[in-house]
């Protein structure tokens, strides 16, 4: 049986100060059972990954880590990217396609199908962001988040019926997220939802009482 899928986006937010408090508060919060039970994935700024990964190590919690983004580039003389080779020393996962990289940054179906490339080459298990039914997704990602823009950070949420047709419509091999406006009181009614295999969790997973409240609900 497939464990429910719960994925914290951290985005640009907080210091190593802040990230090892909140770590701190969420591993005594979280029950161990719940993080075994289920797929348990944060993913903060490249920054915090190396202070993360020592912190799960020595905790008792089965917790793995992602990257919010990664570079379409191998590795080389690209100055300021951060490729997939170097991700992986850190992280399993990686979130690609968001759609606040696809509007602010640009970023298009041709590099974001080459990100997809330089993920799988390493190993690197991919989290692909979608707005709708119609958004193209480049063959072989893992896991498929759709979150439509106007739920991202906003308090008003899909409803978890219309989540499930997007599912119906896009899942084929790889399985199903629902990302916006995720919080505590509406996780079960995307959990419940038999082709909506997780969810990824933006502001709400700044707070980590909040976050292991989603997670032992989810």
């Amino acid at each position: 049986m497939n464990k429910p899928i719960i994925i914290a986006n951290w985005k640009s937010n907080k210091t190593v100060g802040e990230a090892r408090e909140w770590w701190k508060i969420f591993s005594n919060t979280l029950s161990k059972s719940s993080s075994k039970e289920k797929l348990v994935i944060i993913c903060p700024s490249f920054t915090l990954l190396p202070l993360l990964k020592e912190e799960i190590k020595n905790s008792e919690l089965e917790i793995l880590l992602g990257a919010q983004d990664v570079s379409a580039f191998e590795q080389g003389s690209n100055t300021g990217e951060v490729n997939a080779r170097q991700i992986k020393e850190f992280a399993d996962y990686v979130i690609i396609g968001h759609s606040e990289r696809r509007g602010s940054l640009k970023e298009d179906n041709e590099i974001l199908a080459e990100k997809v490339k330089r993920a799988k080459e390493a190993k690197l298990s991919t989290i692909f962001c979608i707005q709708g039914e119609n958004t193209l997704i480049p063959e072989g990602v893992n896991l498929i988040a759709y979150e439509p823009i106007f739920a991202i950070g906003t308090g008003n949420p899909e409803t978890p019926e219309n989540a499930e047709t997007v599912a119906n419509t896009v899942k084929k091999d790889a399985r199903f997220l629902y990302g916006g406006s995720v919080k505590s009181d509406n996780i079960q009614a995307f959990s419940k939802k038999r082709n909506i295999d997780g969810v990824l969790v933006g502001g709400a997973s700044l707070n980590p009482l909040e976050f292991a409240k989603i997670v032992e609900l989810a």
